[in-house]
């Protein structure tokens, strides 16, 4: 049994819905970030549940790898075919197949994209929370436990979904979770599929909470004279529980590419986004509130917005900010990576990490979702210099053990994929082999996404089709 078998096995059930073509094969092999394009040896196209659920079980019975596709739009290498396969691109199971306004919930397939999501509830009154910035699937976003910049206010995947349709290894569906808002019935199985990164099985159907749109929104962004000054802004608001829906930071050097990039004049310092959602009194006294606390921590050039324009072009520079990096270099890549601390220490990470990285001579500027002391660094490498990636990688590091130290985590939001991989033990000790149980007891021959999460012990040998 090979990896080409399995191939030919799944032919007669999808047709022209599986490719071969090397087009598509370099598509699901590509990643946002600096790891080798990693194609894999097919791309099975599923329209239902019935046919994810042959398509495992025939990979299965033939030890064929299989990944999970989303949108691709991952940091951390998740959904590389590292021991080549097959991989499942969920892009034709994209419907809304329910809402239910009176519950405030709906009920979705993997494949569908959040701004997708978004139109189809824009008649509701209802949204759907969490925004991670890419227009990501639903099923990535709960494979990798997503969250973003409204997540200081309404949760992250994890505390979003309430339950999922799952395909396991063996080809098996099964149901996790209910409609109802909460269950004291057995293990949480919603949660341990949520950010396994397709490792235990593949998401077919999720049912996600939903929230009414707010009364009033107002936006935000201000100047300060240092990272710190911004940093303890973030941290005084967080502990006198003023609600904020989203409060984010980006460096001086972010701020000149948004200027590059979006035509803005923003000064080149470091600078806080926000938001608050709520009555309209209710965002009068909480914008009051934290403009007394920006004040008296130096911020200037506050510019405020009610305007629905105004606020979702402010979001849109901060989800492009990545792009907005990399466009001021051309030819350059990204290492993209973050981590998550006490808000109480984050000044502190903060500010070692800017000093690192001046120290280290590259590039590399920092913004994240500070209200929930998570911040990320985007360490620009040039390709042609391999000294670049292993100095970006080496900060990388840094960053990570200074996030454990400090009682914190290795990533906050882009997940452990291939780059993360590798502080799985330090942060979660025994833990780790606990995990790579529940990984052989529900895929004992370790044909989903191998070579993620678990140690290396739980993936096949690469077997390609050749």
């Amino acid at each position: 049994m090979t990896i080409q078998s399995a191939i030919d096995a799944l032919k007669p059930l999808l047709g022209q819905r599986l490719s071969t073509s090397k087009s598509d094969l370099d598509l699901h092999g590509q990643n946002e970030s600096y790891f080798d394009p990693t194609p894999p040896d097919a791309v099975a196209y599923p329209e239902s549940t019935a046919e994810v659920s042959e398509i495992v079980r025939t990979c299965a019975e033939h030890g064929c790898p299989v990944i999970g596709w989303g949108a691709g739009t991952s940091l951390e290498g998740h959904a590389l075919a590292v021991a080549g396969g097959v991989a499942v691109d969920f892009s034709r199971m994209n419907r809304v197949l329910a809402v239910n306004p009176e519950d405030m919930d709906c009920i979705v397939q993997p494949g569908i994209t959040r701004r997708a999501l978004a139109e189809e509830l824009r008649a509701t009154g209802l949204f759907f929370s969490v925004d991670p910035g890419a227009d990501a699937t639903l099923g990535g976003m709960a494979a990798t436990r997503a969250s973003g910049t409204t997540a200081v206010r309404y949760g992250t995947m994890r505390d979003n979904v309430l339950g999922l349709e799952v395909v396991l290894a063996d080809g098996t569906v099964i149901r996790t979770g209910t409609r109802a808002r909460k269950s004291a019935s057995g293990y949480d199985l919603t949660a341990l599929f949520l950010g396994s990164e397709g490792t235990l099985g593949l998401i077919t159907e999720l049912t996600l909470k939903l929230r009414g749109q707010p009364e009033a929104i107002s936006s935000a962004v201000c100047a300060f004279p240092t990272i710190a000054d911004a940093v303890n802004t973030v941290i005084a608001t967080i502990q006198m529980g003023i609600p904020m829906a989203r409060i984010e930071f980006v460096d001086a050097e972010v701020a000149r590419c948004f200027n590059g990039h979006a035509g803005t004049d923003f000064p080149e310092a470091p600078h806080l986004m926000l938001e608050f959602h709520g009555s309209e009194t209710g965002v009068k006294e909480d914008a009051e509130r934290f403009g007394e606390v920006a004040g008296e921590l130096g911020a200037t050039g506050f510019r405020w917005s009610d305007k629905s324009e105004d606020r979702n072009r402010l979001w849109r520079m901060r989800h492009d900010a990545y792009y907005a990096i990399i466009a001021a270099h051309p030819g350059k890549r990204a290492v993209a990576t973050d981590i998550c601390v006490p808000i109480s220490r984050l000044a502190e990470a903060v500010t070692e990490t800017q000093a690192d990285i001046a120290e280290s001579g590259l590039y590399g500027p920092l913004l994240g979702h500070v209200g929930d002391g998570n911040f990320h660094a985007t360490l620009v490498v040039d390709p042609a210099k391999p000294e670049d990636l292993k100095t970006a990688k080496a900060l990388a590091h840094r960053m990570t053990e200074r996030a454990l130290a400090m009682g914190g985590t290795a990533t906050g939001e882009h997940g452990v994929g291939i780059g993360k991989k590798g502080y799985m033990e330090a942060e979660h000790g025994a833990g780790w082999a606990v995990m790579a149980r529940l990984k052989q007891a529900l895929d004992p021959q370790g044909i989903l996404n191998p070579g993620k999460i678990v140690p290396d012990s739980a993936a096949p040998s690469k077997t390609r089709a050749s």
